[in-house]
């Protein structure tokens, strides 16, 4: 009985900091284009194109 007293705050804490970064990531608009990451990746750079380092 002991441990659940330490153990229940601790969770309740770790939850709040995945809602906080979950919201924060709403806010920074890191979900507004899934499908643009996804489709970038199978096309090849133009030839001549320099990549960024």
């Amino acid at each position: 009985m002991d441990a659940l007293i330490f153990l229940i705050p601790v969770s309740l804490l770790l939850g709040l900091v995945g809602l906080a970064g979950f919201l924060w990531a709403l806010r920074s608009r890191q979900y507004e284009d899934l499908d643009g990451a996804a489709a970038r990746i199978l096309f090849d750079d133009k030839p001549g194109k320099e990549t960024p380092k």
